[in-house]
């Protein structure tokens, strides 16, 4: 997959393709959807498949603090977009003078006359330009002045109700991970490199792997079972904090990963960790020592979730 940073990036070779245009925060079934839509039709005109998407998300760029916390970081959508085959990723950098382009300059100067776009997917809420001022209705509009199809894609439903990152982020807040993997179609995942930590899980019997999570916040928090994926051929069992500690003061939300049985020196890894369940919320804790003694029941507990599960062949969730 070839990634494209800005417009100054842009070159003839990138001219033709079929293209849709969002945030894709968290990749979900829905996003999934529009994907696949996007290579049948990349299929039929021999063009390649393009995302557009934005650093910062647009609501991030307009009320930063206000924003709600991202699924994805950009790395990580990057790579849940390749997994889905898509061919181009163009990254437009969101700020004043992309917010203040009229929506029909935005479609004449970069659909049309720089990616000579021949298809256009996108959701049905999707609304671009200054003041959000395009539509559905003005991109039909521009299709046919300038020869490019466009398709609507409706929501996809599940339990009766839309599945939108809004939905996600709502039920990590919740804990219920059974949720959010239908909603994914996999389990809710952070990747990240393992950097060296303060030595605090060790001295307490439950050395970890730390991990930076490079954002501001976190769409969840607290205690969960987790998988370890990318040291071996196979996941790696373990129980997982995602907070900032509170009983040891800490500052900043981190990710410490304590793994079942394992002695290797990781640091520098790049690893993927899936949440499989959820324990119990971050809590501060009086001493260390009552802090270990509720890491023993986490660890059991996560412990007894593997054991359940071992031998059971999970459905697909849809």
């Amino acid at each position: 997959m070839e990634f494209i940073r800005g417009l100054h990036n842009l070159r003839p070779r990138h001219h033709g393709c079929v293209a849709t245009i969002g945030n894709f925060d968290g990749v979900h079934l829905g996003h999934q959807s529009i994907l696949r839509q996007l290579a049948e039709k990349a299929a039929v005109f021999q063009v390649p498949t393009l995302v557009i998407t934005f650093e910062p998300q647009p609501q991030e760029y307009f009320a930063r603090h206000a924003s709600p916390p991202r699924l994805m970081r950009l790395r990580e959508k990057l790579l849940a977009l390749k997994e889905s085959g898509i061919d181009r990723v163009l990254c437009l950098k969101f700020d004043q003078r992309l917010a203040n382009l009229d929506a029909r300059r935005f479609v004449d100067d970069l659909l049309v006359a720089q990616l000579g776009v021949r298809f256009l997917v996108v959701g049905d809420d999707f609304r671009f330009g200054h003041g959000r001022r395009g539509d559905f209705s003005l991109l039909c509009q521009a299709g046919d002045k300038h020869g490019f199809q466009v398709a609507n894609t409706h929501s996809l439903l599940w339990e009766g109700s839309r599945v939108s990152s809004t939905r996600i982020r709502q039920a990590l807040g919740q804990g219920d991970l059974n949720h959010v993997h239908c909603l994914l179609g996999r389990p809710y995942a952070i990747c990240g490199r393992i950097v060296h930590g303060d030595q605090r899980g060790r001295l307490l019997g439950y050395p970890t792997a730390n991990i930076h999570l490079h954002r501001e916040m976190t769409p969840l928090s607290g205690v969960y079972v987790v998988e370890l994926h990318g040291i071996g051929p196979h996941p790696l069992p373990g129980v997982a904090n995602v907070g900032r500690r509170p009983t040891v003061n800490g500052t900043r939300d981190q990710l410490e990963v304590h793994l079942f049985d394992f002695q290797q020196d990781i640091y520098g890894r790049y690893v993927q960790v899936d949440f499989l369940a959820h324990l119990r919320p971050e809590w501060r804790f009086e001493s260390l020592e009552a802090l270990r003694e509720q890491i023993d029941q986490d660890a059991r507990q996560a412990r007894a979730h593997f054991a359940a599960q071992a031998g059971d062949v999970l459905p697909h969730p849809i």
